[in-house]
């Protein structure tokens, strides 16, 4: 389900493109997989997106894209990729003095992510790292049926708190939920990826 929040928003940009969307709930979450396991069931998707004649491959994943792209885009480099990662660039450019960035154990614990709250704050800026097991899989068991699990997880994960100024959702399944997490932080802007990566989409099939 989570990618469903990238596909929508490229599709506001790309209306009269054509679409093809894997959503791959067999495998769901991919955030406690390891790298190799996840990187053959993610070049096994992108095998059949190549197949079926895709110009561009959307990795409508965070921990995904995080984890497997680069070594995506050095054994395909025929094909056009766009990854998604935590909006931390576009948190910390609001000018938010704190930032939390919610994510997969594994997504927390990638070089990539270390390197994005590392790199990018300024000298009154602080990156927090907050990893939530489980709650893309609660997230995709229980969307549009029933809150009170999803509920239940957040509070078992999250307390509230209202120092933090920009929260980002380093999961697309987290944007499905905005609400709920919002409630925990109730003076911060939630931030997530979609529009970012249909940006770049857009720009690569301008170019086209």
């Amino acid at each position: 389900m989570g990618g469903t929040t990238i596909l929508e928003a490229v599709k506001k940009r790309l209306p009269e493109a054509e679409y093809r969307y894997i959503a791959d709930s067999e495998n769901c979450p991919y955030g406690e997989k390891s790298n190799s396991l996840l990187y053959e069931i993610v070049r096994g998707q992108v095998e059949v997106l190549r197949d079926w004649g895709a110009d561009v491959i959307v990795i409508a994943c965070n921990t995904a894209t995080v984890r497997c792209i680069d070594k995506l885009r050095r054994d395909y480099p025929e094909l056009k990729f766009v990854g998604t990662e935590p909006a931390v660039k576009l948190a910390l450019k609001t000018g938010a003095r704190k930032v939390l960035v919610l994510a997969t154990p594994n997504t927390v614990k990638s070089e990539r992510m270390k390197m994005l709250a590392e790199k990018n704050h300024g000298d009154n800026q602080k990156v927090d790292l907050l990893a939530c097991p489980g709650l893309a899989r609660i997230i995709e068991d229980n969307y549009r049926a029933d809150d009170k699990p999803i509920i239940w997880k957040l509070h078992e994960l999250l307390t509230v708190d209202e120092s933090y100024e920009a929260v980002v959702l380093g999961c697309t399944h987290y944007s499905l939920v905005k609400d709920l997490i919002q409630k925990f932080y109730p003076k911060a802007e939630l931030i997530d990826g979609a529009d970012g990566v249909a940006r770049r989409v857009e720009e690569l099939v301008i170019k086209m």
